[in-house]
């Protein structure tokens, strides 16, 4: 299993070098790397077994990311509301209506800011924790924490849809 797994660590690498991704030219999942394990398969590189380890291992990768993002997002919106006090109705009718967190929260602007801080602090940490970062990556990461988190509650671009870990609909960095 573990050799399937860097040998799909390979693949990807190799199709991101050649022009081929995990991802089909017009954006299906998995058209060019299955292209790719496909041929292995047919010069005897690989067998099949090998190929069905490689998909699995990717599946739940992508499972295991999906699911980090649904806590982010939810851990998100949860300090969010708690802090200014609101539904996740109101705040996403508000989001979606144009609104920056920042005029949502209008005086609790500054406890929003702090409350998100520390969110996005505690990530951090559990990175580490979890070895996903080191505490060198954590200290330049954190170091830049307040400028994000404010610059993310003053901004109205893009939040409507789906409030991510940055407030943009896109997952998390670790």
């Amino acid at each position: 299993m573990l050799a399937a797994t860097a040998l799909a660590g390979v693949a990807i690498t190799l199709g991101t070098a050649g022009g081929a991704s995990a991802h089909g030219p017009m954006g299906g999942n998995g058209g060019g790397l299955t292209t790719i394990l496909n041929g292995l398969v047919s010069k005897g590189t690989l067998t099949q077994a090998q190929v069905d380890a490689i998909n699995k291992a990717l599946a739940d990768a992508r499972a295991a990311g999906d699911a980090a993002r649904t806590a982010r997002r939810a851990a998100f919106t949860k300090v969010v509301t708690d802090t200014l006090g609101i539904t996740e109705a109101t705040l996403t009718s508000r989001l979606q209506a144009g609104d920056s967190l920042a005029t949502i929260a209008g005086a609790k602007k500054d406890a929003l800011i702090t409350a998100l801080v520390a969110l996005e602090t505690k990530e951090i940490d559990d990175a580490v924790a979890a070895g996903k970062l080191t505490a060198a990556q954590a200290t330049t990461m954190k170091a830049n924490v307040k400028a994000r988190v404010t610059a993310m509650v003053e901004n109205t671009r893009g939040m409507g849809r789906g409030m991510g870990h940055d407030g943009m609909g896109k997952g998390g960095r670790f």
